[in-house]
């Protein structure tokens, strides 16, 4: 649309009711243009999503426009559902936005009308030229937000990754840089797109757009750089966890995603029936830009994974209060998967042994296991451990519930 363009970017994806709204930056003549916009479409499936006509700002003359705000907070305007308890009703949406070192809160009561909620910034200490992004953390009982620093101040340095929690939106804790271990390599996070995991909220998901700024692979193309995005986890929000370090999402055989700020993925994971649903934004600053879906099974973001020539992985101690053990796994038609459960000083457990178990091959996303009929439920209460054995097999989530 002549709204949008070839820098379309920045978006935002949410699951609210029967619908899903999703927002990002449409026109964008430069980066501190007043004239930036940006815009809505929604979905009933995550699949197949529509332009309303807002007719709230005029465009070349015309309202029939899906445009929710223009300013140059829209280079990155970055909505959220707020589901906390008690969120007023006239604040059910809320935003950040900004640029360079002041980032701004909105609220809405419909997601589609938005206002300041104050005058001043409430974030001054970063670089928010970038995808800034915020939401309800329901287990630790704090607004997040994630936004753009340099290593070096100001813009100096590698691009990187601040946090700061709040309890009202407004006042916020000093951002602090996110933490790796001594060994991870330092580069140039442009996003973040961090989020909660689905089903299992007090694991936080990131999915950085890695920009790698010294390399061109397009012959003739002005802008250098080219950008994948990579996949790490926290537990707390501040410690993140890089135990895969290789690439989450190349940019593949398009020669057009091979070029500066392409292969970005939008904040927010939609849960579409057995599947996640993840957006990634493509062929950045070209005449085509466009938005992809791309899908996961459910809760399949990373595995312990043992070939043919078999292998074991036990847990940590654990206490499953009498409950079932379900995994969520693959294997070859040769493949299996055997769970043996350990005392905590890691002793058999009679009636619960390799031997016992009922041995699982296939592809499930939630499997019960069993030893001889028994369950997880039946075993002696206490800490235990569990461990697999696992042959061209993976498994990807184990949960203890009904």
């Amino acid at each position: 649309r002549p709204w949008e363009g070839p820098a379309s970017a920045y978006f935002t994806v949410f699951r609210d009711g029967d619908r899903v709204r999703m927002y990002y930056r449409g026109h964008c003549p430069e980066d501190m243009a007043a004239e930036q916009v940006t815009c809505y479409v929604e979905s009933a499936d995550g699949i197949h999503f529509e332009r309303p006509k807002l007719g709230l700002y005029e465009f070349e003359g015309s309202r029939d426009n899906n445009i929710v705000y223009r300013g140059i907070e829209a280079h990155n305007f970055a909505p959220m559902l707020d589901t906390r308890l008690g969120c007023p009703p006239e604040q059910r949406y809320k935003a950040v936005a900004g640029l360079d070192s002041r980032l701004f809160a909105f609220a809405s009561s419909d997601g589609v009308h938005w206002t300041k909620l104050q005058d001043q910034p409430v974030m001054t200490k970063g670089a928010f030229d970038s995808l800034n992004i915020a939401f309800w953390d329901s287990v630790a009982g704090v607004y997040r937000c994630y936004s753009r620093a340099w290593t070096g101040g100001g813009y100096a340095g590698v691009r990187a990754i601040q946090s700061a929690v709040s309890k009202d939106f407004i006042t916020w804790t000093e951002p602090i840089m996110n933490r790796y271990a001594d060994d991870a390599p330092l580069e140039h996070f442009y996003t973040n797109a961090t989020v909660p995991h689905p089903g299992a909220e007090h694991i936080l998901l990131s999915f950085p757009k890695r920009f790698v700024p010294e390399r061109t692979k397009l012959a003739g193309y002005q802008e250098p750089g080219v950008s994948d995005a990579v996949f790490m986890t926290s537990r707390d929000g501040v410690l993140w966890n890089r135990a895969f370090l290789e690439a989450w999402l190349r940019p593949g055989l398009d020669q057009r995603n091979w070029t500066q700020r392409s292969n970005m993925p939008a904040w927010g994971i939609i849960e579409t029936g057995d599947e996640f649903s993840m957006y990634v934004s493509e062929h950045y600053d070209w005449p085509d830009c466009r938005l992809r879906r791309v899908t996961v099974p459910r809760n399949r973001f990373a595995s312990i994974y043992a070939g043919a020539q078999g292998g074991t992985a036990t847990t940590q101690p654990l206490v499953h209060s009498g409950k079932d053990l379900h995994i969520n796994y693959a294997t070859s038609a040769a493949g299996s998967v055997v769970v043996e459960i350990l005392s905590e000083t890691g002793q058999p457990i009679a009636g619960f042994g390799a031997s016992d178990f009922e041995p699982l091959f296939g592809d499930e996303l939630d499997a019960v296991a069993r030893w001889k009929g028994r369950t997880l439920g039946d075993a002696p209460a206490g800490p235990i451990r569990l461990r697999f054995h696992l042959k061209d097999a993976n498994v990807y989530a184990v949960r203890i519930g009904r």
